[in-house]
């Protein structure tokens, strides 16, 4: 009789795809064995806007990543986005019991880095630790066992509008699957794309899907900062759409195939066909025109993005530089793009540390990943300092569900 294996799966709910990873766990670390994505049709900026349509992308992607690796998902992490989430910095402090910090007074200082004003319609996604102090000595990664009095947290703690979560939780539970984890989706991409040095040392982490562009701020191993701005890769399909006068589905074609963020990088001489719109002939069009819609659109993103890093107080403090990931950094040109605009060091983000097929190669699946990876980390932690943050938000959509069918 074979050993059981150990599955994880991550669904990544996007504006322009479905995606569903299934990683295997083994000895050696994490194994792609399953992928499946089908076009997301219930989405905007992120945001589940139709349950029923986001159900059957669900479950198309579902049944393709099934088939490929043979096994049945029942339970998944599933990424979240959306301009609904905020996120800040607080602190926390308890007195220690026995001059030694144990287990019970991290949890303790954590929770007391957790009690603020929360509005009703708001629920926490994460705490993430950044630093602890006992008594005077600060920058501690893990304080148990350490003598002191006086124990203090620095966190990071993302949360959510408790709507727009619930509805990812219904659209999940709606096909049947139930949810181990709601992860901010840049904090899962972040798994996947980055390694440890590039956390300690900084680095900003840049996401760009589809009606998204997710940032994450790493520096001394933790997370600093968190943003999300309401656009990006389809901002310019639809440009596209509208400049070369052809279908919305045949732009976004066009712009995989032959987009450029950087016109210097295109032959002043190549011509590219464009489908039209009502029937009428395909067009022979200068790529340099698509490239003058690509880059104007994508230079203004990309100045967003760095008005956010700027934002976090850490632009200075990112000596790694910048890591692009996301369907819209496959864009030729993009990384020479932000290079100028950043003026840092910049890299495309593809997912590193795993095994699996040529085509996970690829930063489109960063964030279904990097939710495996997450999961994998939080069934060997036992996911110390997040658990119970997701029950009360899954316990409604159950209830939901329940009550409909």
């Amino acid at each position: 009789m074979g050993r059981k294996r150990k599955t994880i799966a991550g669904l990544d709910i996007g504006t322009t795809k479905v995606c569903v990873v299934v990683g295997e766990v083994t000895p050696g670390g994490v194994e792609i064995i399953g992928i499946g994505s089908s076009p997301s049709e219930g989405l905007r900026k992120g945001v589940v806007v139709n349950i029923d349509n986001t159900m059957d992308s669900i479950r198309k992607a579902v049944e393709e990543a099934e088939k490929l690796c043979d096994c049945d998902i029942r339970r998944v992490y599933a990424g979240v986005s959306g301009s609904h989430i905020k996120s800040f910095n607080n602190q926390g402090m308890v007195v220690v019991k026995g001059n030694e910090v144990e287990d019970a007074d991290v949890q303790k200082v954590i929770e007391a880095a957790k009690a603020i004003p929360m509005p009703a319609d708001r629920e926490v996604l994460h705490i993430l630790p950044q630093y602890y102090v006992v008594d005077d000595q600060d920058g501690i990664k893990d304080p148990i066992g350490m003598s002191g009095v006086r124990l203090e947290v620095n966190v990071h703690i993302v949360t959510g509008a408790v709507s727009p979560v619930q509805n990812v939780v219904r659209s999940v539970n709606g096909v049947g699957l139930d949810i181990n984890g709601v992860v901010l989706e840049q904090l899962a991409a972040s798994e996947a794309v980055l390694s440890a040095d590039e956390k300690e040392l900084g680095v900003a982490l840049v996401d760009i899907g589809g009606g998204t562009t997710d940032i994450a701020v790493f520096s001394e191993g933790s997370v600093k900062y968190t943003t999300i701005l309401p656009l990006g890769g389809g901002y310019l399909t639809n440009d596209i759409a509208i400049g070369l006068r052809t279908p919305v589905t045949e732009a976004e074609k066009v712009k995989i195939r032959y987009g450029c963020a950087c016109t210097p990088m295109i032959p002043q001489d190549e011509m590219i066909e464009v489908p039209s719109v009502g029937g009428r002939e395909p067009r022979r069009v200068s790529r340099q025109v698509l490239g003058s819609i690509i880059e104007p659109r994508m230079e203004e993103i990309l100045n967003l993005v760095c008005r956010g890093i700027v934002k976090s107080g850490f632009e200075d403090r990112l000596a790694a530089g910048i890591v692009l990931t996301g369907g819209t950094a496959i864009l030729e040109g993009i990384t020479e793009l932000a290079e100028h605009i950043f003026n840092m060091p910049v890299r495309r983000g593809i997912p590193i540390g795993v095994a699996g097929p040529d085509e996970i190669k690829s930063p489109i699946y960063a964030t279904g990943i990097g939710l495996v990876l997450y999961g994998a980390k939080q069934s060997s932690t036992n996911g110390r300092n997040e658990g119970g943050l997701f029950r009360g938000v899954m316990k409604r959509g159950r209830k939901w569900f329940s009550s409909i069918f």
